[in-house]
This record gives C-alpha cells, sequence and structure tokens, in this order.
C-alpha cells in the first residue's frame, strides 16, 4: 500500500477548493493555490541551484547526460524526493553522445580573409560532424530581406533546394520552418562538405545561432551556426564572385550511452487522470546549464517538496519528471512516451513543460497552445492550459505573451501522442525587442548590439558566476542594474534572474496545483465520476484495477 504524505501545517485537500463547472474558455476548476506559491520561493530554487553548481563544478563543469555530472543531479534530485515520500523511479535508456574535442575554425578565406571567433560569431552544432575543409560557398534558397515573420525562409528545407548545388561546396542556409538537423541532411545528401545555418534575421532572430542537430545526426561534415549579420554579409559578396570558406569541426560522437529519467508522482490522487509536469534536467556539454535548465528542473524540486510539506492530496496524481538527453534532441521525454501502453498515454490528462523559467533578460512566455498566434494548435485542451496561465499572469497584474508551440522542448512527445501540454518559457537565444522591454525590463541592446533574453545560452557562463566564466563583464552589470540587482545572489551575478524565477515558479505552481485538483477534462468535454468526487486522494485508476 502506498504511505500518504502529511506535514505539521496541515492537510490540504479537495474540499478546500471551490468546486465550479468548467467553462469552454478553460477547463481548470478554480482554486486556490495562494498557499503553495507563498511556500515556492524563488531563495529556495536558487538554493537548488547552488547544489547543481557544485556538482558541476566537482565533475568538469558539466551536466550533460551520460556524465557524472548529470548522474549526480539525478541523485541529488531523488534523495530529496524519496525523504518527502514521493514514488520515486529511474527509467534507464541509451542515448548517443556528443563532445567537441578542439576549438572549431570557420573563416573566410577570400575575399577578404576573415577569422571568426567561436563563441562569438559562430558555433559548433550539437551533433555536427568532425571535418577539415576549404571550398566555394553557395547560398541556398535564401530570402533576403528576411520575411515579416518567423520561418519565412525554407532555406534547406526541401531536397529541391539543391537541385543545382554544386558537389564539394560548402552550403549556407537560413534558419526556418524545418529541423537544423534536415537542413544539414539535405545539404549532405546534395554533395556538400560542409554546412553555415545563420540566423533569419527578423527582430529577435539576429543573434549568432547555436543549433543542435539531435543525437540521430550522423552525416560526417562540419555544421556550424552563426548570426544574421554574418550570413546576410556572405550572401552579399556571393552576388558579386566566389567566396572560399575554410570549416573546421573536431567531434565525438558516443554511441549507445547510458542514462536516465527521474519520475516521482504523489502517492494520492486518480491514475486515470494524471497532471505531467516535467523539465529536463541535463545540461549541454558545455557549462553546468543552471539557467537551461536548472531553474526549470529546481523550481519543479521545489514545487514538489512544498506540495509534501504542506499536506496536500491531490485530486489527481501529480507526476513529475526530470529528463535525460534533452540536449541530445528530445532523447529522454521521447523515450519516455514511446514506452507507454495506450491506456497509461490515455490516463495522462495533460503535460507542463518548464524549460528555462530564469533567463537573466527575461520574458513571459506562454506556449501557444490555441495555435491563435503562431498556427501551431496543439492537441484539444492545450488551448485552455495556454489561457490558465494567461489568466494567472492577468490575476496578478503581469504581463505575457505567446511563443510558438514548435517542438523545441520536451513537449513535442507528448503533443505528438495527443496529449494536451503547455508551460512557460523565458527566452534564449533571440533577442530581446524595445517593446518587451516596456512590458519586462531589461535591455534590448548593449553597446549598440541587440541583447538576447539570456547571453550565456548553451555556453560555459550558463552558471552561478557567469563573468567568472567568460560573460560580457559590462554587459552583466548592465543587466542586474536594469533589474534592481535581481541577478545577484549571495553577492554574486548569476546567469539567473530572481524576479523572473519567483514569477514563473509561481504560475507554475498554480497551473499544476489548479488541474491537480480540478474534476474536469482539460479539453473541457469530461467530468469526473461521482465516485472519484466522494473519494478524494484515493488512488481509482490503473494501477489498482487489478
Amino acid at each position: 500500500m502506498k504511505t500518504r504524505y502529511r506535514a505539521t501545517l496541515g492537510v490540504v485537500t479537495a474540499t478546500a477548493v471551490v468546486a465550479l463547472a468548467a467553462t469552454a474558455a478553460n477547463a481548470a476548476v478554480p482554486t486556490d493555490t495562494s498557499e503553495l506559491r507563498e511556500a515556492v520561493t524563488a531563495g529556495a530554487i536558487m538554493e537548488h541551484l547552488e547544489e547543481l553548481q557544485a556538482i558541476a563544478d566537482a565533475n568538469n563543469d558539466t551536466r550533460a547526460s551520460g556524465t557524472p555530472g548529470y548522474d549526480l543531479s539525478v541523485d541529488y534530485l531523488e534523495e530529496l524526493l524519496v525523504a518527502a515520500g514521493y514514488e520515486v523511479t529511474r527509467q534507464d535508456f541509451l542515448f548517443n553522445s556528443f563532445r567537441e574535442l578542439t576549438d572549431p575554425v570557420f573563416e573566410r578565406v577570400s575575399p577578404d580573409p576573415l577569422v571568426y571567433v567561436p563563441g562569438e560569431d559562430f558555433f559548433t552544432a550539437e551533433y555536427s560532424g568532425s571535418g577539415d575543409v576549404t571550398a566555394p560557398l553557395q547560398a541556398v534558397d535564401l530570402v533576403l530581406p528576411p520575411g515579416p515573420e518567423a520561418s519565412t525562409s525554407t532555406s534547406g528545407c526541401e531536397p529541391e533546394d539543391f537541385v543545382d548545388f554544386v558537389a564539394g561546396n560548402i552550403a549556407l542556409v537560413q534558419r526556418g520552418t524545418c529541423d537544423f538537423s534536415v537542413k544539414a541532411e539535405n545539404a549532405f545528401d546534395a554533395g556538400a562538405v560542409g554546412v553555415i545555418i545563420f540566423n533569419e534575421g527578423q527582430e529577435g532572430r539576429t543573434e549568432t545561432l547555436n543549433p543542435t542537430l539531435g543525437d540521430q545526426f550522423s552525416d560526417p561534415i562540419p555544421v556550424v551556426g552563426t548570426s544574421f549579420a554574418i550570413g546576410d554579409e556572405l550572401a552579399a559578396l556571393l552576388e558579386q564572385g566566389t567566396v572560399t570558406i575554410h570549416l573546421m569541426t573536431d567531434t565525438l560522437i558516443e554511441l549507445d550511452v547510458p542514462t536516465t529519467n527521474l519520475i516521482a508522482e504523489t502517492p494520492t490522487g486518480r491514475d486515470d487522470r494524471v497532471v505531467m509536469a516535467g523539465a529536463h534536467l541535463d545540461s549541454v556539454p558545455d557549462g553546468p546549464g543552471i539557467e537551461d535548465n536548472g531553474t526549470g528542473s529546481a523550481a519543479l524540486l521545489e514545487t514538489a517538496l512544498q506540495i509534501a510539506e504542506l499536506g496536500i492530496e491531490p485530486r489527481n496524481t501529480i507526476r513529475f519528471a526530470w529528463w535525460g538527453a534533452e540536449e541530445a534532441g528530445l532523447v529522454g521525454s521521447q523515450y519516455y512516451v514511446d514506452s507507454l501502453s495506450k491506456r497509461e498515454l490515455k490516463n495522462i490528462e495533460l503535460y507542463l513543460n518548464f524549460d528555462m523559467i530564469g533567463s537573466p533578460n527575461y520574458a513571459r512566455f506562454v506556449y501557444d497552445g490555441s495555435g491563435d498566434a503562431f498556427g501551431i494548435k496543439g492537441p484539444t485542451g492545450s488551448g485552455n492550459i495556454e489561457g490558465t496561465f494567461e489568466e494567472y499572469f492577468a490575476s496578478q497584474g503581469l504581463a505575457s505573451e505567446p511563443t510558438a508551440f514548435d517542438g523545441r522542448s520536451d513537449y513535442d512527445a507528448f503533443i505528438s501522442a495527443g496529449i494536451p501540454a503547455g508551460g512557460l518559457f523565458t527566452g534564449a537565444e533571440d533577442a530581446k525587442t524595445e517593446e518587451q522591454v516596456a512590458l519586462y525590463g531589461g535591455l534590448a541592446t548593449f553597446e549598440g548590439e541587440p541583447v538576447s533574453y539570456d547571453p550565456c545560452y548553451h555556453q560555459a557562463c550558463d552558471s552561478m558566476d557567469p563573468i567568472a566564466d567568460g560573460a560580457d563583464a559590462d554587459l552583466y552589470v548592465a543587466l542586474n542594474e536594469a533589474y534592481g540587482g535581481a541577478l545577484e545572489w549571495e553577492g554574486v551575478i548569476t546567469n539567473i534572474n530572481t524576479l523572473a524565477l519567483e514569477e514563473m515558479a509561481d504560475a507554475a505552481a498554480h497551473a499544476i496545483l489548479t488541474f491537480a485538483m480540478s474534476t474536469s477534462s482539460v479539453s473541457g468535454t469530461a467530468k469526473a465520476s461521482p465516485v472519484a468526487m466522494e473519494k478524494v486522494g484515493d488512488r481509482l485508476g490503473a494501477h489498482f484495477m487489478r
């Protein structure tokens, strides 16, 4: 039998919840989440992030899946969750890991020789092959000037884009529409010996691109990402004549590396109406991943611990998940969803995703589950999840805006399986706009250059001390000042904005508890059974149907 946890602060059950019928606009039953939100604090989350940083410090400055740093991160969470009374399991799986062995090279040989700076002007794409090539550059179906909206460009997305491509050239392709791996694979199939992917060029999509190709990419060619400005300049030079490029990457891809997902669920609640909340726990190989995605992982951990501490017995099971190998191409979450039976999939009411919720130059993004903003709609019910977050922020007097449901994080496997999903995000490599500064504070430019939501995205400086780890000191001082000291923790400027962390963690806790206590389907098409209403807190689902 399962033991229910109880705490000195008393038991919060569904009897404390105002039971109102769900509306078509929002299937979440109104729930008083104030006690949980007050208990989940940015300070406590930052303490978890300090632990993750210490783990990285002791393990080659990384917590990437397949490394001791990741394994110890799992151990840290597991110990706390078991002590809190959760049912905790590990799900082991294999993936292909990626490392850079030496610094990459990207230089313009002619005309006007120019050496580009790694980590500033370009990045090696994760899962790029190795190679050292000098060859003519060839543009592939570029949209210049860029279209008015993101993903106007389809550069490299179709084999037909390469119909006139000269084998032995290096392909210049533009971000937009399809996965980076598709562009690189099409280029390789057309005979390209290297690929340069540059940012698309709209406001917010100009910064140096740091792409990942995913752990299934295996073409043996160098692939790098660069900024819109550099790509645009190269395209202009091609209009005038031949451009010769030198690319070199030296990488190692190891096959079938073991790693794990960590799953923890409440010992009470309906098993046939599971509310899942997930975050990826792994970092990129190049850094400790304190913002990406220490923030989402630590916020979910603290939410889980406070649910236990407050003695909350959810009406619906809450299942927390910390995914491995997300940075390898969403491997852990996809493995988990693929492992579920039809009944287990049906029992998942919804999935909430929290990937980067403390960006230093943040915005409040809510995934566009309705598709109204970006035209990419999630499964039925996803719009109601979006509405729950939007209504919460509005109730707090906080602005928010939609972000595309474009499959860039772990929700992708769930929506592909037809499970309603949603979540929060505070921004990555794209540049912040002046309009967003008016809404959220921060900086759109610094010393004449655009500033991204997270200037240390996928870098070694995504840490508790980014300046010491290579970030622009003047920029981080300016960001900290713009936010009234919100980047400081124990006297050190970090890569975490504690204002963002507090606001987004509260929103996450609110949504998790709201859906955990709901008697209605998130899709608005079904209600809980009368039996469930009578037996709040008892498991009624498939686990006990024997």
